[in-house]
């Protein structure tokens, strides 16, 4: 049977790296986007979100202010936990260093380094989202 993750459990595993979904509402009678990101979390903390100042990512998220993130592991054991959180900040442009340290969880040292570098700075913006609501599952019991 599945579970919940205890809260120690949903912050370790938010904190780990995952690709996330953001999901957001949309305008004119479209579907909610939801559309895969890198983020970072530290525990107890905001989930930061790095995009382009100019997407439809970044307008949809300004005007609706509340977002959803869902982390999931997508081979057994399953586990989700599912964020549903309220934007408290949008810096613009996006700090090169919380950029850089992005980049650098998903694509290591160097990797991280050189995306950061070759991205343009002026565009860009850093979104912080403060958890709200906390959906999760942990299917390892049922191995």
């Amino acid at each position: 049977m599945p579970k919940p993750f205890s809260e120690v459990e949903r912050q370790k595993f938010l904190e780990a790296k995952h690709t996330a979904v953001l999901s957001v509402q949309a305008a004119d009678g479209r579907p909610p986007l939801s559309i895969p990101i890198w983020y970072d979390y530290t525990p107890g903390g905001v989930i930061r979100i790095h995009t382009s100042d100019g997407s439809r990512k970044a307008r949809l998220m300004r005007a609706a202010g509340v977002v959803t993130v869902t982390v999931q592991r997508e081979e057994p054991p399953y586990q989700y936990v599912s964020v549903e959180g309220t934007i408290v900040d949008a810096t613009s442009p996006a700090p090169r260093d919380v950029r850089e340290e992005i980049a650098v969880r998903y694509l290591g040292p160097e990797g991280g380094r050189a995306f950061a570098d070759a991205m343009p700075v002026e565009g860009s913006v850093l979104f912080s989202i403060r958890p709200d609501r906390w959906i999760s599952q942990d299917y390892s019991g049922d191995l």
